[in-house]
């Protein structure tokens, strides 16, 4: 897991630009499933045929970046953003663009830091003039956070675990499963442009149609000092969705998650995020309307480039994972909730 969590979360693939990381996780799962397509978003499909419900299991593989809006006439590059991103976290930070080309993150002279914003920022690529910068970057290039996965002790601090470990779970569970005879048809979806608006999943969940759905994301911690008040922490389990900015998990669905956590003796969180959302809000919504749920790893410091789960939670999800998917879903399917 940890050599699986460091190249997924080393590798580029801000939204928008995840060719790079789609390549590395179309290697990791081409011997644990039956097909592999990519559709006209550049969502991975990993499929393992069955003669059950279709299942869609999501996990999107974008991370937050930012995008070059002008080069000034002595190389510095101005920028926006892509996803959530901080001026205060950026601030220092190197960024990596597609071609390898890295820069430093700074900031115009201000009175007061209050006033940081992104376009008082800029990014120094080390060029001394705009045709210098301009033979490595152009406008409407988008870059990433850069930096190394660490471990310390049962913890892994790196960028891009939202959702780089959520793209773990998937690819540990087909594996999992690759030598196991199940009913479901499985369909792992590694989507795209999440960190914008949830568009991958929306596109993927019309296509597979399926029966049920569920998202592998990260969620927020209220397990640090004097943070807000959330009932999730780190080593807690992963989390049972409960709600978020884009979903309500019905009840039944919530309870089946509760009853296989319970049934597998696997540790589980309630998890009640109140800002945000995952690739749950768009399946759920597909066609005449998906019956959903989210399975979440606890994370520190989301949208930096020291995100921090726990393996623990990371390898419980695995396993909550497989059991679900193993389940005879049977009349779980379109149906179930009628019953």
């Amino acid at each position: 897991m940890k050599d699986l969590l460091k190249k997924l979360a080393e590798t580029f693939g801000p939204a928008g630009n995840e060719a790079q990381i789609r390549d590395v996780i179309r290697e990791k799962v081409k011997g644990f499933v039956d097909e592999v397509e990519t559709d006209a978003m550049g969502n991975l499909i990993a499929i393992r045929k069955g003669h059950g419900p279709r299942v869609m299991v999501a996990a999107h593989m974008d991370e937050i970046g930012v995008i070059v809006t002008h080069i000034d006439e002595k190389g510095f590059l101005r920028f926006s953003n892509i996803g959530g991103v901080s001026p205060f976290v950026l601030l220092g930070q190197k960024v990596i663009f597609a071609n390898g080309t890295v820069g430093s993150c700074g900031m115009e002279n201000l009175s007061e830091m209050k006033d940081l914003k992104l376009n008082k920022m800029f990014i120094d690529i080390g060029a001394t003039d705009r045709d210098s910068a301009s033979k490595k970057v152009s406008i409407g290039d988008i870059g990433g956070l850069y930096g190394e996965a660490h471990f310390i002790g049962d913890k892994v601090i790196a960028k891009s675990l939202d959702n780089r470990s959520g793209c773990a779970v998937l690819i540990k569970t087909l594996e999992n499963l690759a030598e196991r005879d199940i009913h479901n048809q499985i369909y792992a979806v590694f989507t795209v442009q999440e960190e914008v608006g949830l568009r991958g999943a929306k596109i993927a969940a019309y296509r597979v149609n399926p029966d049920i759905g569920f998202a592998v994301d990260v969620t927020r911690t209220g397990d640090t000092p004097e943070s807000p008040a959330m009932a999730v922490k780190l080593g807690g389990g992963p989390t049972i969705k409960v709600k978020d900015s884009v979903v309500l998990t019905h009840p039944l669905v919530r309870q089946f998650m509760i009853d296989i956590a319970e049934k597998k003796d696997i540790p589980y969180q309630l998890e009640v995020l109140e800002r945000g959302g995952t690739d749950t809000g768009p399946i759920h919504l597909t066609r005449e309307g998906v019956p959903s749920g989210a399975i979440s790893i606890p994370a520190r410091y989301i949208h930096t480039p020291s995100e921090m789960a726990d393996l623990n939670d990371i390898e419980n999800a695995v396993k909550f994972l497989v059991a679900i998917l193993e389940s005879e879903l049977g009349d779980r399917g379109t149906g179930y909730l009628t019953h």
